[in-house]
């Protein structure tokens, strides 16, 4: 007891402070460090051992709970239902832009809805039509849609030793 406190009431406390952190900046850590002192609390309210157990068995949950979860979402990470959700670049692949300033020594601007953005590719006058096909950053890849028409109409005809 410190001070007419249990110590439980510490170990809990101490719990909930952690909880409460990794609320307010999450890094999936602390909540595995209020696990264990939530435990910790727990144990020190039905065996009052003591600070220096209490501690070693906080140290002790904490790696315990750490360690396992670490295990855990490395065999079965968390699949996002939205992987390009942050990646503006990737979710425009496949989008036809038009060609506002010409594609010169593979450097141009095109615009896609109200933007317009650098884009590097095959040198094409301004007034075009092409697709996205990448992004390096905020720079889109972008290739003529003739190309892309052209594979796929060979693609369905097969190839000539098909006969």
């Amino acid at each position: 007891m410190i001070d007419g406190i249990d110590h439980y009431w510490l170990w809990i406390a101490l719990g909930l402070a952690l909880a409460v952190l990794e609320l307010l900046a999450p890094g999936v850590y602390l909540i595995w460090l209020a696990v264990a002192a939530l435990i910790t609390g727990a144990l020190a309210f039905v065996l009052p051992f003591g600070w220096p157990l209490e501690i070693v068995s906080f140290v002790s949950l904490s790696l315990i709970a750490v360690y396992s979860a670490r295990r855990y979402l490395r065999d079965k990470p968390i699949i996002s239902s939205d992987p390009l959700l942050n990646q503006r670049g990737g979710r425009m692949v496949g989008e036809t832009v038009l060609v506002v300033q010409p594609i010169e020594s593979g450097s141009g601007r095109v615009r896609l809805g109200d933007s317009e953005w650098i884009a590097r590719g095959p040198d094409t006058p301004a007034g075009e039509r092409m697709r996205i096909s990448g992004n390096d950053g905020a720079i889109l890849l972008v290739e003529p849609i003739a190309l892309i028409i052209d594979s796929q109409t060979s693609d369905s005809k097969g190839s000539p030793a098909e006969g």
